[in-house]
C-alpha cells in the first residue's frame, strides 16, 4: 500500500505522482504550519491498524504527524523505517538532538548515501541500522534511449549546436539556471581555459532567473555557450549527453550525476561532501569523473583541462560511468536492498567498499 498526497503541488517543483491503474493507494491530505512544519491526514490512523507489519515513512523531521504516527505504530508492534537523505552534513546545536530524537523513533534508516551514514554514526546510530539503498532514475528508459543512438548522430548534435567550433570539446551542465547552482564557476573556468588557449563548448540545458545574467557574461567574454533552455523529452536529452566529453556541475549535484553516468558521460563536481546530494558519491575520480577544490575556478579549468588531455578511451570511460548504475543506482537494485531491510537483515556495505577499492586507482586530473 502506497500513502500520500496527490492533490497538493509537488514539493520544490517536483511533479506529483501519477498513480498507476491497480496500486493500492490511500491518499491524504497536509497542510503547513509556521512555515515548513507540516500536518498530515490519515497517517496517525494507519499506525494504529492491524494487518501491518511494516512502515516506511519518508524522513521528514517537519512532519508532525510522522512524530506521532512513527511512535503509535512502535506501540503497536509495527517495524518502523524512515526512508530519507539523513544528514548531508553534521547538524549543529538543537538541530542535532532534535533530529537525533526523531531517527531514533526507527528501527531502521533507508538512506541514499554513504556520507549520511558515516554522520549517523558518528551521533551514536548502529550502523548495522542504517541500510543506503542509493537513488535511481528509470533506468529501462534510459537504456532504451542510448540504445537508440547511433554515433553519427553525436556530431551531428555537436556541429547543430556549435557550428563554426564543433571540433573542440564540449561540456554539458543540466538544471535550473539559478544563483545556487554556482554556474558563475564554471564561466570563470571557460574563461580562464579560454585565455590558456584551450577553448570548449557549453551546452547549458535548463532555464531559469539567472540566465540573463549568464548569457551577459558569456557575451562579454566572447565563451562558446549555447542556452538550450528547458528540455523534457529523454531522446534528446540521451542525444546531449552522448555527444558531450564531460558534465560539469560547480554547485551542488544530485540525479543529474545518475542520468549523466547512465548515458555514459562523466562528471566533475567540487570535493566536499557536506555541500552535495548524495548521488555525488557516485562519482569515483580517475574512474568516470573529478573533483575540483570547492568553489575554486582555477582548480575547475584544471580538471577539465586534465581530464579532456589525457587520452582515453571513450568506450572504456563509457563502460564505466555505466557500471556504477547498473551495479547500484537502479530501481532493481533499490528494491532490492529495500526488501533486504524490511526482511530484517543487517546492512552490508561490503559490495560498494569493494567496489571503490577495485576502482580508485585510475588517473585523476
Amino acid at each position: 500500500m502506497f500513502v500520500g498526497s496527490v492533490k497538493d503541488p509537488g514539493a520544490h517543483g517536483i511533479k506529483c505522482w501519477e498513480v498507476p491503474a491497480g496500486t493500492t493507494f490511500l491518499a491524504t491530505t497536509h497542510c503547513f504550519l509556521f512555515g515548513r512544519w507540516i500536518l498530515q491526514s490519515r497517517t496517525i490512523a494507519l499506525a494504529l491498524r492491524s494487518g501491518i507489519g511494516s512502515i516506511i515513512f519518508l524522513g521528514e523531521v517537519y512532519n508532525i504527524s510522522t512524530w506521532i504516527a512513527a511512535g503509535f505504530a512502535r506501540l503497536t508492534g509495527k517495524r518502523v523505517y524512515f526512508w530519507s537523505h539523513g544528514w548531508t552534513e553534521p547538524d549543529r546545536g538543537i538541530k542535532r538532538y532534535i533530529r537525533v530524537a526523531f531517527y531514533r523513533l526507527a528501527h531502521g534508516m533507508l538512506l541514499y548515501g554513504h556520507h549520511a551514514k558515516q554522520i549517523g554514526i558518528q551521533f551514536g546510530f548502529k550502523k548495522e541500522r542504517m541500510h543506503v539503498i542509493y537513488n535511481s532514475l528509470d533506468y529501462t528508459a534510459q537504456i532504451a534511449a542510448r540504445e537508440s543512438v547511433k554515433e553519427e548522430e553525436l556530431l551531428g548534435i555537436r556541429e547543430t549546436l556549435f557550428p563554426a567550433q564543433h571540433t573542440r570539446p564540449m561540456l554539458i551542465c543540466t538544471g535550473r539556471l539559478i544563483p545556487m547552482r554556482r554556474l558563475e564557476i564554471l564561466f570563470e573556468a571557460l574563461d580562464l581555459l579560454q585565455n590558456e588557449g584551450f577553448s570548449v563548448n557549453l551546452l547549458l540545458v535548463g532555464d531559469g532567473p539567472h540566465r540573463t545574467a549568464l548569457e551577459s557574461y558569456a557575451q562579454r567574454r566572447n565563451l562558446s555557450v549555447h542556452f538550450y533552455g528547458a528540455c523534457y523529452n529523454e531522446a534528446l536529452l540521451a542525444r546531449f549527453f552522448m555527444a558531450s566529453d564531460l558534465l560539469v556541475m560547480p554547485g551542488s549535484i544530485g540525479l543529474s550525476a545518475i542520468h549523466s553516468l547512465a548515458y555514459g558521460t562523466p562528471v566533475i563536481v567540487h570535493d566536499d561532501p557536506n555541500d552535495q546530494g548524495p548521488e555525488w558519491e557516485s562519482i569515483i575520480p580517475g574512474f568516470n569523473g573529478a573533483h575540483f577544490a570547492h568553489g575554486d575556478s582555477k582548480d575547475l579549468a584544471r580538471c577539465i583541462r586534465g581530464w579532456i588531455r589525457t587520452v582515453r578511451d571513450r568506450q572504456v570511460i563509457r563502460a564505466n560511468c555505466h557500471e556504477v548504475v547498473d551495479r547500484f543506482y537502479n530501481p532493481t537494485s533499490q528494491a532490492a536492498l529495500i526488501r533486504r531491510a524490511l526482511d530484517g537483515k543487517l546492512a552490508d556495505d561490503s559490495l560498494w567498499e569493494e567496489f571503490l577499492r577495485d576502482r580508485t586507482s585510475g588517473f585523476c586530473p
